[in-house]
């Protein structure tokens, strides 16, 4: 297995820790109805991003109103455009970012009607192109699939933190440029399915609004990274992106250290966070999503309440909880 080259910066590894640690403590804002909305518009922004990033013109509204099913005035590609992106991210979640077939799968979503080899690696040479003009001119079609295999087996059998491995493919499958058309669109969004399987919240809150705020960086990473002859400089600005975007998100409510330090297991943990964002929640409720028995939910209760890190405002039927983080006790 050849490895691609890359180097881990102490910033990498700042960043990662500051990620990791993030995912775990932050409620993301993706639960429940607020939710529901906050993910739909997402999606809206990400189709959005994803095309504006290649020259589509249409503006947001627009791309709600097509994801909405009404008809609007545009140019035919452009809509083609949305609709293949809308049918790839309704494909969300069946397609594997560790399986080839799928990649091709996925591009031939993407670019159907819109180029002749949709869902087929390129055969003819590209030349990789940023806002400054030309960046590089890809590897001949003939090394494609080899290469692209070679990325594969790397992805998944690289012991490397899922973090690394989703920015060095990025950057890995621009530089390979494997389609005629789609490229930029197809490596942001594997990138976005290979951090899904760190976290499932990055499917709505993809790498490709990421991008969008900051398409010259985007591109001087790449820049940056080709001139090196190493990834390093792309992972360091996605690491940075993908933490400003979760800092972006995450619940303001924040369960603070010294209750989490008190508490003794991970289901009690889980009561306190989502109490503290939802605190009028049920015992049922709760057990529907930690996936434990309401006796179970009701004993670890009665352990938060005795420890002091739970109190009942107001009667059982009408009442809430409150998280203390001020108690002293335990």
């Amino acid at each position: 297995m050849d490895a691609p080259p890359f180097i881990i910066s102490s910033d990498a590894i700042n960043l990662i820790a500051e990620i990791s640690s993030m995912l775990e403590r932050y409620i993301i804002a993706m639960e429940g109805d607020a939710g529901l909305k906050l993910r739909k518009a997402n999606r809206i922004k990400t189709i959005h991003s994803s095309l504006a990033i290649e020259g589509n013109t249409l503006s947001e509204d627009e791309v709600a109103d097509i994801i909405n099913g009404k008809k609007i005035v545009a140019p035919i590609r452009q809509v083609a455009e949305v609709k293949n992106a809308i049918k790839v991210y309704d494909a969300y979640r069946s397609l594997n970012p560790f399986s080839e077939k799928d990649l091709l799968r996925a591009h031939g979503i993407m670019m159907e009607a819109l180029t002749d080899d949709a869902g087929r690696y390129r055969k003819g040479g590209v030349g990789v192109y940023g806002e400054k003009g030309l960046i590089h001119m890809a590897p001949p079609a003939k090394m494609v699939p080899q290469l692209i295999g070679n990325l594969m087996e790397w992805l998944n059998e690289s012991k490397d933190h899922l973090l690394i491995r989703s920015c060095v493919f990025h950057y890995e499958f621009e530089f390979i440029h494997p389609f005629s058309d789609g490229n930029g669109r197809m490596g942001r969004l594997w990138q976005s399915l290979i951090l899904g399987r760190l976290n499932p919240v990055f499917e709505y809150v993809p790498v490709e609004n990421m991008v969008f705020a900051n398409q010259e960086n985007y591109y001087n990473a790449i820049y940056e990274s080709t001139k090196s002859g190493q990834s390093g400089p792309f992972i360091d600005f996605m690491l940075r992106e993908i933490r400003n975007t979760i800092i972006k998100y995450k619940r303001i409510e924040k369960v603070p250290d010294k209750v989490l330090d008190k508490v003794p297991n991970k289901t009690q943990m889980m009561i306190v966070r989502l109490l503290m964002e939802s605190p009028r929640m049920t015992s049922t409720q709760l057990a529907e999503k930690i996936g434990i028995s309401s006796r179970g939910v009701v004993k670890a209760i009665q352990s938060l309440k005795r420890q002091g890190i739970l109190e009942r405002v107001g009667s059982n039927k009408s009442g809430m909880w409150k998280v203390n983080s001020d108690n002293n006790h335990g």
